[in-house]
């Protein structure tokens, strides 16, 4: 289905400091993922792939160096223009500023929901019928037409994707209950007893009339009526109000990466049979060529850009480009980010090894790479 009158809002604003020295030096949406590319470029791709028209980029926290792999690697792929928001018209006119330049600090923002009303000039310009909202930290595959397709034929107010998870983790995540009709009766963001399996994947779509409709009733609360959150305070306030809020089913592999251990964890999901998705199916933006699954070893980076040398051990792990592993070493159920080195005799299992970093102990588990510096 064309996905005509869809506006994309990217939600990139986070400042990721569950994700601990990960995001020390960049932030949240540009970490490296999969030995293939950035968080980011999950809901890139899947809009670009999509043919979403525009997508208006919502950041905050070193937006120069997200602006610029953006603009790079995917403005007008597949004909999807990325919008800058306030910044757009600076940077198409006089490019991004230059080494030890930023661009200008946007109004400080207390939630999603903010990020959509500080964009609304963007987000709902002429010609958005429909608004689709996307994280910059999901990774996922997926192509919208057919939560269009439904949304547009049910007449819903709003579309959001659902998940069925093990009841245990729901906790961590939205929970959704519907009807059989797949009408949402409720949303409550990290319930502490889990009453439903489904889980909100953070990704819907909106009728831009309703959203800036519901958005300035919010708003008009005062900067203490409310939480200035899409799930807690937008979608909540729709099902109240009597909106028609509708669920659409995801079955395909979807994963929030919010704290490093899930960061960990979702790179060695992808060496587990049956794969979430085949190599080719990975955006590639961090290396010329795409990583390669090996057997025994893992994904690793792709055109000889992560190095194994003669007499190192890796085994189901990640290994990001540029990354070395030199003679005597060995890697276990481990990540290493791009640029770093594990040197001779050193072991490394059930870890990472943060970008650029030096590992010459040996570190076993996720505890204490707060202390961790790289360089």
């Amino acid at each position: 289905m064309t996905l005509d009158g869809v506006r994309a809002a990217l939600l990139a604003g986070g400042l990721g400091q569950r994700m601990g020295p990960l995001t020390a030096d960049t932030c949240k949406p540009m970490v490296p993922y999969a030995a293939s590319c950035r968080l980011v470029d999950f809901s890139l791709a899947n809009a670009a792939a999509s043919g979403v028209p525009e997508v208006v980029l919502m950041s905050l926290h070193r937006e120069t160096e997200l602006a610029g792999h953006v603009l790079r690697h995917w403005d007008g792929r597949t004909g999807t223009r990325m919008h800058l928001g306030a910044h757009d018209r600076l940077v198409r006119e006089h490019g991004l500023p230059g080494p030890g330049e930023l661009l200008p600090a946007r109004p400080p923002e207390r939630g999603t929901a903010d990020a959509l009303l500080a964009n609304a000039p963007y987000v709902f310009a002429p010609g958005a019928r429909d608004v689709l909202v996307l994280h910059a930290d999901h990774v996922y595959r997926i192509d919208y037409g057919p939560m269009l397709e439904a949304h547009r034929r049910s007449g819903a107010d709003c579309t959001i994707g659902v998940q069925a998870i093990e009841r245990k983790w729901v906790r961590l995540f939205g929970m959704v209950e519907t009807d059989a009709h797949l009408r949402v009766l409720s949303l409550v963001e990290k319930p502490r007893e889990p009453t439903s399996d489904l889980v909100f994947t953070a990704f819907c779509l909106f009728r831009a009339d309703i959203l800036r409709e519901v958005l300035a009733d919010l708003a008009a609360t005062g900067p203490d009526g409310w939480q200035h959150d899409i799930s807690r305070d937008v979608l909540p306030a729709m099902i109240r109000g009597g909106r028609d809020v509708r669920a659409h089913p995801v079955e395909s592999y979807w994963a929030d990466i919010g704290t490093v251990e899930r960061y960990h964890d979702q790179q060695l999901r992808l060496l587990a049979e049956p794969r979430p998705f085949a190599a080719e199916d990975l955006p590639c933006t961090l290396a010329a060529a795409r990583p390669r699954f090996a057997p025994g070893t893992g994904l690793v980076g792709g055109n000889g850009t992560a190095v194994v040398e003669e007499g190192a051990t890796v085994s189901d792990s990640v290994l990001h480009p540029g990354a070395r592993v030199r003679a005597g070493a060995a890697v276990v159920r481990s990540v290493v980010l791009p640029g770093a080195v594990v040197e001779s005799g050193t072991r490394a299992v059930d870890t990472l090894v943060l970008a650029d970093e030096r590992l010459g102990h040996d570190r076993t588990g996720l505890a204490g790479l707060d202390t961790v510096r790289s360089g």
